[in-house]
């Protein structure tokens, strides 16, 4: 049994959240944590930071499991809704602005 967490539109693009994904897929919680905590990408390593610090909270909550042997099993990330924009470029020109978001799915797991 696997707790899975979800967080939805997040405004990041789904290639740049998926180098951090990659980091922390198979690891044991606490050493995806201190990973994640020195990561250069900041933004994208609190809102994995935050996922997995809820896993741990429903794992705790439930009492099922034992929270030092938790770990990264699965962690992908969907693309999301893309945000159209449009940016005014010289001579009257219009260039098309997409901005991409992501859904990222992490799950827990017992060693």
């Amino acid at each position: 049994m696997a707790i899975t967490v979800k967080n939805r539109k997040i405004g990041i693009a789904p290639r740049k959240v998926r180098q951090v994904a990659d980091l922390v897929r198979n690891k044991k919680v606490e050493e995806a944590i201190s990973i994640l905590r020195y990561c250069p990408k900041k933004e994208i390593a609190i809102v994995l930071t935050k996922l997995i610090n809820s896993g741990l909270a429903i794992a705790d909550e439930d009492g099922k499991y034992d929270l030092d042997t938790l770990v990264v099993g699965e962690i992908y990330v969907d693309e999301g809704k893309t945000i159209k924009r449009i940016q005014p470029r010289a001579q009257g020109r219009a260039f098309r602005v997409r901005n991409r978001t992501s859904h990222v799915t992490v799950s827990l797991k017992e060693a």
